[in-house]
């Protein structure tokens, strides 16, 4: 049974907080897009209008995170409004669980909102709960789902199945070897459902795309057929575009509605791009981030974050504001009119979103421990990177945002600082164990 704190239910009860200001919410979130796969963020050889409108219509953020460096991880700290160090989800699988559910207690900021009076629904990929677990999208505040429950089955764009709130939805088209249902269409679909059955009260749509993670499959690499270019490089570039294209119909959508100004539109990727089949490399997807999806360094955490509010949000600003995916939550409970649960580790970014002076985080953390736990660190423009066994490296991000030169050895203070705070910055965890 998942517990309010008192200042959280009195929010819930004071009719001041459902005012007539507080605004529609979507999140559309990309998978494996790297920092610089984006017209907006630098891409010279994909082109990406519709985003880049997003970017232009509003705020476009150069320093926002993700919560961890692959997917499950990420979702749960957007989520829960906690970062790797806290969060329940800590990875995509356990060693003990092959996949950790959100437990009853996890209070997602779906639930919030829910409970605030918006309809709620998700589309896409969720990775926080398998079939007939507490953690599926419906028992996390989720009134309406449909897509992959896991990352694995999401691997493939043309799957037998997928979720519809907590039946199987059979794909007709997929059976046998054919390959007529392509999931990423049906999710831009109910998206655009979701938002005609609910233009007349407020909603949160968490728009969680797969493209263009996994299988590099898309219908058509139409508009680079042309390309002198590997296929998997043409693939590519066409499920960006498509996404585009979709992410263009829901805008137009919200425009006919006339709900233009009464919705916040955020965008982001849920990670950074992978290396291993060549993308990468060829469309130079992290930019001049260092690492790859599955690393702490920036090119496995910092992604692009777009922000849209027509009359709230300034058009065409650019922020070089810090925050990460588990300010997410407590940004919509402030936009919404309510307050957040206590004891999470995110800040709402509305001040920053609104041009107004903004708290800052003093220290940000990260942990992924698949083969052994690496943690990092983000205090200022100082970023550290530490391997088990292994020594603190410390980088200065504002001369640096490559991450080549270690200058630990000659900055002491800043070490013994950062690894004063690591002592304290996670919780132990049964899933995910330090030894």
């Amino acid at each position: 049974m998942k517990v309010l704190s008192a200042t959280v239910a009195l929010f819930f009860a004071c009719p001041a907080a459902f005012g007539v200001d507080r605004p529609n919410i979507i999140y559309i979130m990309a998978d494996d897009m790297g920092y610089g796969d984006l017209g907006c963020y630098g891409q010279k050889l994909i082109k990406t209008p519709n985003i880049d409108q997003l970017a232009a219509e509003g705020m476009r953020f150069t320093q926002f995170y993700s919560g961890c460096t692959v997917c499950a991880p990420a979702r749960c700290c957007l989520m829960t409004g906690l970062h790797t160090g806290h969060s329940w989800v800590r990875d995509n699988k356990s060693a003990i669980r092959e996949r950790v559910p959100l437990r009853p207690e996890d209070f997602t900021v779906a639930e919030l909102l829910k409970k605030a009076g918006y309809a709620t629904g998700i589309t896409g990929k969720w990775g926080l709960g398998e079939p007939d677990t507490t953690g599926v999208p419906n028992k996390q505040g989720f009134d309406y789902w449909f897509g992959y429950l896991n990352q694995a089955h999401a691997h493939s764009y043309y799957p037998d199945y997928l979720w519809r709130n907590q039946e199987k939805y059979t794909l007709e088209g997929n059976l046998n070897g054919q390959r007529k249902q392509y999931s990423h269409d049906l999710f831009t679909q109910e998206a655009l459902s979701f938002v005609e059955r609910n233009k007349d009260k407020s909603f949160f749509l968490y728009l969680a795309y797969t493209i263009p993670h996994g299988k590099l499959e898309v219908p058509s690499d139409a508009p680079y057929s042309d390309r002198d270019w590997p296929q998997p490089c043409r693939n590519y570039a066409a499920m960006i575009a498509r996404q585009d294209a979709d992410i263009g119909k829901l805008m137009k959508l919200i425009k006919d509605l006339g709900l233009d100004e009464k919705t916040i539109v955020f965008f982001c990727s849920d990670n950074g791009a992978p290396g291993g089949n060549g993308v990468l490399k060829h469309f130079n997807s992290n930019g001049p981030l260092r690492g790859t999806k599955g690393q702490l360094y920036e090119g496995g955490i910092r992604v692009p974050m777009i922000a849209r509010w027509p009359g709230k949000i300034k058009a065409g600003t650019v922020s070089d504001q810090v925050w990460a995916m588990w300010d997410f939550l407590p940004t919509a409970a402030e936009a919404a009119g309510v307050a957040p649960p206590e004891k999470i580790d995110g800040i709402s970014m509305l001040p920053a979103l609104l041009g107004k002076p903004q708290k800052q985080h003093e220290f940000m953390y990260w942990e992924f421990s698949q083969a052994r736990l690496v943690q990092a660190v983000r205090t200022g423009d100082w970023k550290a990177i530490k391997h088990k066994g292994g020594k603190l490296e410390l980088y200065d991000l504002r001369s640096d945002i490559g991450e080549k030169n270690d200058i630990a050895a000659k900055h002491p203070e800043i070490v013994v600082r950062i690894e004063d705070y690591l002592k304290t910055a996670r919780t132990e965890s049964e899933y995910w164990p330090t030894r």
